[in-house]
């Protein structure tokens, strides 16, 4: 797939791994090893795929990792001691618990349990009250920084810039919009936030001159909803039915990229576009963590 107006987040990606994989080998000269720990509750299908795609580009970049695989009817109070134990050892950086989790567990008690100094998913209330404060001493969540790193190499410009998230989830809405509206650089954004009960969502989107789609509702955003030249951003992951594919089943994002493709200015592919900036951003973190643990 190739348009002149395509974001590529592979390429994005790499050039952040480049960066990650220098930062790795100055740790090592001084004789830190970054280490990441993966949980992992359960034989969730994705969350199995999610995992061994992040354990392989770590052993890429030379981050060491380990992945805990803990029986589905593992209790709430177990993974907190797991989480207790890797929290208080020193040669572990960063604690990644991969989602979604089992049902009898309280997610927000799991993220709460993660040190806030290892929590590269950027989802402890500390770090996402540092979020909030613009104080850019906490780790940010790794999707929506994804994003921002994607706008910010591509040249767009978010001052000034008319935003919209579609979507107003923890993992990505809210943290997105508190980012692209600190009084930072490369943020100055007036935002609007759609959710499930907006009204005139089109009209929002027609003002916009960057959407960022993460509302996990397939080809959502249609033509009729863009403005010419606007920059679309592509979050979702949504399996809909497709007897021609392998297993009768295929992925697609939230954004109708065929129709909307012409009329943008810029446009993330799904996949190829944000999927590949979460990793990155997850190894940017570890790395940040293993830095700051060893100042």
């Amino acid at each position: 797939m190739s348009f002149p107006n395509l974001i590529d987040g592979r390429a994005i990606a790499e050039q952040i791994h480049a960066e990650t994989a220098q930062r790795v080998e100055a740790l090592k000269a001084r004789g830190i090893q970054p280490s990441l720990l993966f949980v992992r509750v359960g034989e969730d299908p994705a969350s199995k795929v999610y995992v061994g795609m992040k354990e392989k580009t770590s052993a890429r970049l030379g981050i060491v990792s380990e992945t805990r695989v803990l029986p589905e009817a593992t209790t709430q109070a177990e993974l907190l001691l797991l989480l207790e134990q890797a929290n208080a050892d020193s040669r572990i950086h960063g604690i990644l618990v991969q989602a979604p989790l089992p049902k009898h567990i309280d997610e927000r008690v799991v993220y709460a349990s993660v040190a806030p100094g290892k929590d590269v998913d950027g989802f402890h209330p500390i770090n996402v009250g540092k979020l909030m404060l613009g104080d850019s001493t906490g780790f940010l969540p790794c999707t929506p920084a994804g994003v921002h790193e994607l706008l910010i190499r591509s040249g767009v410009k978010t001052d000034g810039a008319e935003v919209v998230v579609l979507g107003r989830g923890n993992i990505v809405g809210k943290p997105m919009a508190s980012i692209l509206i600190q009084k930072s650089r490369h943020a100055n954004a007036t935002v609007t936030v759609c959710h499930s009960a907006s009204r005139h969502v089109k009209e929002h989107c027609l003002r916009a001159d960057i959407i960022v789609a993460a509302l996990g509702s397939a080809k959502f955003v249609t033509a009729d909803m863009v403005k010419p030249g606007a920059v679309v951003v592509d979050v979702g992951v949504n399996r809909v039915s497709d007897p021609s594919a392998k297993g009768g089943s295929r992925l697609v994002g939230d954004v109708d990229f065929d129709a909307v493709q012409p009329i943008a200015g810029r446009i993330t592919p799904n996949p190829g576009g944000v999927g590949p900036m979460t990793i990155a951003m997850l190894l940017q973190n570890t790395v940040r963590a293993a830095e700051m643990a060893t100042r």
